[in-house]
């Protein structure tokens, strides 16, 4: 049989994280062709509205019921106005481990979205899911996602040479692949302990490679 994540809603004081639904196509496509989500993920570009549907229709619900992972759509809780994503990926159920990967949108930056939804996360996936270990890996030039990690409590376990792709503007306005390192972070259960949390509670209910 296999290990599933349960098709959850997460709450926090000003967000709710639930699974990404037919209505976020739209809002989806937008953030997802934003220059620093180019710049520091893997998605294709440009990024089509036909994209954003087949990852909501197709490719969430399928890593969610294979086991491997978990998509949920980070929104305001007053608007519901779709601030972000968290992805939980490559699950190993048997080492009870997974990747997790955060995207926000431009205009919601700068507010603390990406740790409030990156630590009500890790709180249900180490408390609730019983999982024993979380890993992010940031790339070596993206500091504002090292400074999510750092804020829910992870800890730097060391650098990955070479190991990323991340990508640049040319002079004549295309992009270009460049490589980097990984920083790689984990966070475990006991190191949630003194880590302010966000009230999260679970109410019934980085695509790979982001950097």
């Amino acid at each position: 049989m296999t290990n599933t994540f349960p098709d959850i809603s997460l709450s926090t004081e000003r967000l709710v994280l639930r699974p990404l639904e037919d209505d976020d196509v739209s809002a989806l496509t937008e953030m997802m062709n934003d220059e620093q989500v180019v710049a520091w993920t893997s998605v294709s570009q440009p990024f089509t509205e036909d994209a954003a549907r087949t990852w909501i229709t197709e490719y969430a619900p399928t890593e969610r019921t294979s086991g491997r992972g978990l998509d949920l759509a980070v929104t305001e809780f007053l608007t519901q106005r779709l601030v972000g994503v968290i992805q939980l990926g490559k699950a190993d159920w048997h080492v009870r481990a997974t990747e997790m990967s955060y995207i926000i949108a431009p205009w919601a930056r700068g507010e603390g979205y990406a740790s409030e939804a990156a630590l009500a996360t890790a709180h249900w996936l180490l408390r609730d899911q019983k999982f024993e270990r979380l890993e992010l890996r940031t790339a070596a030039d993206n500091t504002a996602s090292q400074q999510v990690a750092q804020k829910i409590g992870c800890i730097s376990e060391g650098v990955l040479r070479g190991a990323c792709i991340a990508r640049t503007r040319t002079e004549d306005g295309g992009w270009a692949d460049l490589r980097t390192d990984y920083i790689v972070w984990s966070l475990l259960p006991e190191d949630l302990d003194g880590v302010g949390e966000e009230s999260a509670d679970s109410s019934g209910f980085m695509y790979s490679d982001w950097n």
